[in-house]
């Protein structure tokens, strides 16, 4: 379901100052519907390495030179509203990110299943939509004085 914080809660992760320490690299890409293997590898490589700078219109030497920046380099990556489900895009997406260190590891917040089925997915979480009270207890802490309605300013 869409709007349930999958990525309000990998920016939680993703920014997270243990996270800084425990990684080498780490890079953020928005996927979204419009899947292209090329513009994905070339944010992951610019969001590693922000002084590389992108002329290249070969996919090939794009992925070279990523693979080159993450060899034996522990990464996070987040992949961002994945939609696609083609095996053969995240396998050539995937070759470069093989030559990271043991650790690295690759967050994908999707709304569907088949997504984690086809990137093999070692482990998933589902979020589930927060109770109506949990809601309103939440919206109330953040829009009311002291987290209470009836409190005056």
């Amino acid at each position: 379901m869409g709007g349930i914080g999958k990525t309000t809660l990998a920016q939680l992760v993703y920014k997270d100052p243990r996270v800084k320490e425990h990684f080498d690299l780490k890079a953020w890409v928005s996927v979204s519907d419009e899947f292209d293997v090329f513009r994905v590898t070339k944010t992951v490589l610019e969001g590693v390495d922000s002084s590389t700078s992108v002329e290249s219109k070969n996919l090939n030497l794009l992925q070279v030179t990523l693979q080159d920046k993450l060899m034996g380099k522990k990464f996070l990556l987040v992949f961002d509203d994945v939609w696609n489900e083609n095996y053969v895009d995240w396998e050539i997406l995937s070759n470069p990110l093989k030559s990271g260190a043991q650790g690295s590891t690759i967050i994908v917040t999707t709304c569907n299943d088949g997504v984690a089925s086809i990137m093999r997915a070692v482990s998933t979480h589902r979020l589930k939509t927060l109770l109506e009270e949990h809601c309103w207890s939440l919206f109330a802490k953040h829009a009311f004085h002291d987290g209470n309605p009836d409190a005056r300013r």
